[in-house]
């Protein structure tokens, strides 16, 4: 079967999209900072015209779920929802840290990865992840296992669990966080690296044995994962 998917991202001041078609992917990717909800439309326009495919003739669509900032983040699950619908696909999420693991990957052959993105408010989104290859009847691929679950926290409480874990070795570490924070540069675990960002590009290669697997939603399940959330609710006066 010739897997055809488009993926979106938005979370973060990236915008981006990419498309697996025959076997062959394309991609463009902008720093939109402001500027995602007048350019991803016609950047998704763009590259199906590329390859003179309409939306109709996806098998799926892909989509950064967060984390991110409240407002990318809606912006993708939003499009995302609009475009499924009208073209009766299904979405396949994929968490925008381990699409940044996914890059260290392909880029660098890392297999251990800590993601930590500038999330405002001396705080980074956050996570360990190890890459374990997984042989099935598609093909080989790379699972991404949480060490440390993706959160939001300050870079002094990312600093303290890497040290509980004992962190130590052949790590890449990956976003904006290591540079945004004076507590991350001066204690990096690993090497850091110049991937800044999630790309949608890298969402493919999580999405296609997500396909297989059937790990996929109707447009109107969609959620998408801010992580913050929680933490500015319980901030609210009166909240717990």
């Amino acid at each position: 079967m010739s897997l055809t998917l488009l993926a979106l991202d938005t979370s973060t001041e990236a915008c981006s999209v990419a498309l697996l078609h025959h076997g062959e992917k394309t991609h463009l990717d902008e720093v939109a900072q402001r500027s995602h909800t007048k350019r991803i439309l016609p950047m998704v326009d763009e590259i199906l015209a590329q390859s003179g495919l309409r939306l109709n003739q996806l098998d799926a669509l892909v989509f950064g779920r967060g984390p991110g900032s409240f407002t990318g983040v809606r912006v993708g699950t939003g499009i995302t929802q609009g475009l499924a619908l009208g073209a009766d696909l299904p979405v396949i999420p994929v968490s925008d840290l381990a699409a940044m693991a996914q890059a260290a990957y392909e880029l660098h052959q890392a297999e251990q990865v800590i993601t930590a993105i500038d999330a405002r408010m001396n705080e980074v989104y956050f996570a360990q992840l190890i890459g374990e290859k997984v042989r099935s009847e598609f093909g080989e691929f790379l699972q991404w296992n949480e060490v440390i679950a993706e959160q939001v926290c300050s870079p002094e409480q990312a600093i303290a669990q890497l040290r509980a874990n004992r962190t130590q070795g052949d790590w890449l570490n990956v976003g904006t966080g290591w540079a945004a924070y004076e507590a991350l540069t001066k204690t990096p675990f690993g090497k850091i690296s110049a991937i800044q960002l999630p790309s949608a590009l890298y969402m493919l290669s999580l999405a296609v044995p997500a396909w297989y697997n059937r790990q996929y939603v109707k447009a109107v399940d969609v959620e998408p994962v801010y992580l913050r959330n929680e933490v500015t609710w319980k901030k609210l006066p009166g909240r717990e």
